[in-house]
């Protein structure tokens, strides 16, 4: 591995939810494509490509900036994900199991920025 980033753990949880997001969304209905489907893998993305990015700053105080960003995307993804249920285009149990990647993607940010004091 030559990226600094590919070795954190969360990173990798990013980018394997946003590769459960991509299956998720190819069963939206085609009028969503440019609406919920682009927002919600916008913002998955967003996750791993900011913490990505972060990781090459020349300071901990540029990091933790990233890193705050990949947690607003984080928290987009589960408003999303809300918006999703509520149009019924996923079901409970898919759900909950995307909703828990969010929910410990979001406590190993907080934990790695925490540690950039």
């Amino acid at each position: 591995m030559a990226f600094k980033f590919e070795k954190l753990i969360v990173w990798q949880k990013a980018v394997d939810l946003a590769g459960d997001i991509h299956e998720l969304t190819r069963s939206f209905p085609k009028d969503e494509l440019f609406v919920l489907t682009s927002q919600i893998k916008r913002a998955t993305d967003s996750i791993s490509l900011n913490i990505a990015e972060g990781s090459t700053g020349q300071s901990n105080a540029e990091f933790k900036k990233f890193l705050g960003y990949a947690i607003r995307s984080d928290i987009e993804v589960v408003g999303c994900l809300y918006l999703a249920k509520k149009r019924d285009l996923i079901k409970a149990p898919l759900f909950d199991k995307l909703y828990a990647q969010c929910e410990e993607i979001l406590v190993m940010l907080n934990g790695l920025r925490n540690s950039l004091n």
